[in-house]
C-alpha cells in the first residue's frame, strides 16, 4: 500500500526561504484495522517481563585527533632601521644617528623621558630592592634522609638499541641533554644500525629535539661551554667532528682520516682559551691530539701516552679517561687501559718532561678520572671493582678507596656542589651515592636505576640533576634530595682535614716501605759480599728471610716484655722486704716502751 500526498507551491515562490507558522493538525489518511489478520496471532497470558528500576544510561566514546608538536628555531634580525640604512655598515649607522639626534622631535622626546627616568633613578637610590634583610639568620639544618627520584626516561628511538656511551649537559641551565649512542661491540654490530645521536629536551621524552648525523657512530659528545650551539664529538672510526645546531644535523667539519686517531675516540674536552675553539681528544691508540675547530685539517699538537717517558708509539698505552681542570690550564691527566693514571704538563719541551707522574694501582682499565672541584690536588678514579681517591703528592698508593664490589664499576664523578660527595655506576644497573663525611665503608644511597649495565654518568652544574646512560640506550634523569646537593656546615674544613690526615698517613707508610727496601737491599749486598769471600752461594729465599726477620722481631719483643716483667717482680719483692723490716723495728720499740712503764 502506497500513501502519496502532494504538496503544491506557486512557481513564483520557488527558491524563497521557508516561513514556518502554527496551524491545527490535518488528517491525510485513515487506515481502518483488518480483523482477518487477528487469526495469525495467539494471545499470551500471563506475560513476564523484566524491568530495571534505574535510569537508563548510554555510553559514548570519542577519539580526539592527535596533536603533534615540533620545535623549530627562529632567526631574529635587528629591525627598526630604514630600508636605505644597512645596520651592518658602521658609517651608515653613525650618519643616520647624527641625523636623528639633530631632529627637534627627538630632542623634545628625550627631554620628556628624562624627567620620568630621573624619578625612577631617585626611587632606586632611595630604596635598595636587592637588600637582604635576613642574611644574619642561620638556617636550621634538617636531618633529611638522602633520596632521589626519577624525573624522566629517554629511550633510543631506533629499533636496534645502542649503548648511551656519553652524556653532556646544556651549558646554560638544565634545559637539554646531549647523548652519544654507539655500539662498542664491533663484531656484533648489525649492518643496518643507526649512526644518529640526539639532543633531548629534558621535559619532552617522546621525541628528540635535535638529531646529529655523523658518518661514524659517536662515542663521546661535548657541549662548548662558551657557545651553546657548538658541540664536539669523537667518532668510532677515530675522527673528530664538530656541529653547529644552527647549521643543520650534519657535521660542519671533520678531521681527515689520515690525521685522526686510529681507534675510537673515548673522550673530547674543550680547552680554556680566548677563542673558545680549542679542544683535545684521547683514544685507545695511545695518542692525545690537540685541535682547533676553525681548522680541523690536522692536529695542532700530539703526545703519546708512554709511561716510560720515551715517547715511543710501541710503548703507548690506550687512553679511556681524560681529565682537564680549567683553573690549571697547562696540566691534564689520563687514565689508561692498563690501569695507569698519567699526569702530564702540556707546556713542557720534550715528551719525557711532558709526562710528570705515573700512578698505578688499578687492576683493570680506568674508566673515569676527575679532579675534586674544591680541592684540585685530589682526584677520583674509577676502575675494576673500586673507586679510589688520590693525592698528587702520593704516587705509590691512593689515600682512600671504596670496598671491592661484586659488580664491575663503569663510571664516576664528583658532586659540583659538595666536596665530600661522589657518584659511581656499576654493571648491575646500580647508581651509588657516596658521602665520605657520613659513611666511608658503604654508599650513603644506592639506587637500582635499571636491570642492565649503566655505562655513563653526568651531573648537572647545580648538583641536583643527574643523568645515567644504560647498555640499551636508556637515559634516566634523576633528581637528588636537598641533603645531597646542599653544602653542609664546616664541610670544606672537615674534608680538608680528612684529606690531609690520609695524605700524611700514606706518606708515613711510604717512607717506612722505602726504609725497609733500603735495609733489605743493604742486607742482600752484605750477604753477596760474604758469599764471595767464603766462596759459597747464598740461595736463601726472600720470603723465608722476611719470615725470619718477622719472627726475630716478635722474639725480641717477647724477651723485652719478660725482662720488664722480671724487673717489676724484683722491685715488688724488695718493697715488701723493706715493709717487713720497718714493721719489726716498730714492734721492738713498742716492747721497750712497755718494759719501761712496768
Amino acid at each position: 500500500m502506497e500513501i502519496v500526498y502532494v504538496y503544491t507551491k506557486k512557481r513564483s515562490e520557488f527558491g524563497r526561504q521557508c516561513n514556518f507558522a502554527d496551524r491545527p493538525a490535518e488528517l491525510h489518511v485513515d487506515i481502518l484495522p483488518d480483523e482477518s489478520l487477528l487469526q495469525n496471532f495467539v494471545e499470551k497470558n500471563p506475560v513476564d517481563r523484566g524491568i530495571q528500576c534505574v535510569q537508563e544510561m548510554s555510553e559514548h566514546e570519542v577519539n580526539t585527533e592527535r596533536f603533534e608538536t615540533d620545535t623549530r628555531g627562529i632567526n631574529h634580525v635587528e629591525g627598526g632601521w630604514p630600508k636605505d640604512v644597512n645596520p651592518q655598515e658602521v658609517e651608515q649607522v653613525l650618519r643616520f644617528r647624527k641625523k636623528v639626534e639633530k631632529d627637534e622631535m627627538y630632542i623634545t622626546t628625550i627631554q620628556q623621558l628624562g624627567s620620568v627616568m630621573e624619578h625612577c633613578i631617585r626611587q632606586n637610590n632611595a630604596i635598595d630592592i636587592y637588600q637582604d634583610y635576613f642574611a644574619d639568620l642561620e638556617i636550621e639544618e634538617t636531618e633529611e634522609t638522602p633520596s632521589a627520584k626519577t624525573i624522566n626516561v629517554f629511550r633510543d628511538p631506533n629499533e636496534i638499541k645502542r649503548t648511551a656511551t656519553h652524556l653532556s649537559w646544556y651549558p646554560d641551565g638544565a634545559k637539554k641533554l646531549a647523548v652519544a649512542y654507539s655500539n662498542l661491540e664491533f663484531q656484533r654490530s648489525p649492518a643496518d644500525i643507526s649512526l644518529d645521536s640526539y639532543i633531548w629536551d629534558i621535559e619532552n621524552p617522546n621525541k628528540p629535539e635535535f638529531t646529529l648525523k655523523p658518518v661514524s657512530p659517536l662515542v663521546c659528545l661535548e657541549y662548548n661551554p662558551k657557545d651553546v650551539h657548538v658541540l664536539i664529538g669523537g667518532c668510532y672510526n677515530g675522527q673528530v667532528a664538530f656541529w653547529d645546531t644552527r647549521k643543520g644535523s650534519h657535521a660542519v667539519e671533520m678531521s681527515p682520516v689520515e690525521h685522526s686517531h686510529h681507534d675510537p675516540v673515548y673522550k673530547t674536552i674543550w680547552l680554556q682559551s680566548k677563542t673558545g675553539t680549542e679542544c683535545f681528544s684521547a683514544s685507545t691508540d695511545g695518542q692525545v691530539l690537540w685541535w682547533d675547530i676553525r681548522k680541523l685539517g690536522e692536529p695542532t699538537e700530539k703526545l703519546y701516552m708512554d709511561p716510560t717517558k720515551k715517547g715511543k708509539v710501541e710503548n703507548a698505552q690506550g687512553v679511556l679517561a681524560l681529565e682537564y681542570e680549567p683553573t690549571i690550564p697547562t696540566k691534564f691527566m689520563v687514565g689508561t687501559e692498563q690501569g695507569t693514571i698519567i699526569s702530564c704538563n702540556r707546556k713542557a719541551k720534550t715528551p719525557a718532561e711532558k709526562i710528570v707522574a705515573v700512578y698505578k694501582e688499578h687492576i683493570g682499565p680506568v674508566y673515569s678520572l676527575q679532579r675534586n672541584p674544591f680541592f684540585p690536588k685530589n682526584f677520583l678514579t674509577v676502575g675494576d671493582w673500586t673507586a679510589r681517591i688520590w693525592s698528587e703528592d702520593i704516587r705509590e698508593s691512593s689515600i682512600m678507596w671504596t670496598k671491592y664490589h661484586m659488580s664491575y664499576m663503569t663510571d664516576g664523578c664528583w658532586s659540583p656542589v659538595r666536596p665530600s660527595v661522589f657518584f659511581t655506576t656499576k654493571m648491575d644497573g646500580t647508581l651509588d651515592v657516596w658521602d665520605y663525611l657520613f659513611k666511608q665503608n658503604d654508599p650513603t644511597l644506592s639506587l637500582q636505576v635499571c636491570d642492565e649495565a649503566l655505562h655513563s654518568l653526568r651531573v648537572q652544574d647545580q648538583g641536583r640533576l643527574i643523568a645515567t646512560g644504560s647498555h640499551t640506550g636508556t637515559t634516566t634523569l634523576l633528581e637528588l634530595s636537598d641533603s645531597l646537593c646542599t653544602m653542609q656546615r664546616n664541610e670544606k674544613v672537615l674534608v680538608t682535614a680528612m684529606f690531609d690526615r690520609e695524605t700524611k698517613r700514606e706518606k708515613i707508610l711510604e717512607s717506612r716501605q722505602r726504609e725497609l727496601r733500603l735495609k733489605r737491599a743493604g742486607q742482600s749486598a752484605q750477604g753477596d759480599q760474604d758469599d764471595e769471600e767464603g766462596g759459597s752461594a747464598n740461595d736463601e729465599d726472600p720470603v723465608a728471610r722476611a719470615e725470619e726477620d718477622f719472627f726475630a722481631m716478635i722474639n725480641a719483643d717477647r724477651k723485652k716484655r719478660e725482662q720488664q716483667k722480671a724487673k717489676q717482680v724484683a722491685e715488688d719483692e724488695s718493697n715488701s722486704e723493706k715493709k717487713d723490716e720497718n714493721g719489726g723495728e716498730k714492734q721492738d720499740e713498742e716492747k721497750d716502751e712497755t718494759i719501761q712503764e712496768e
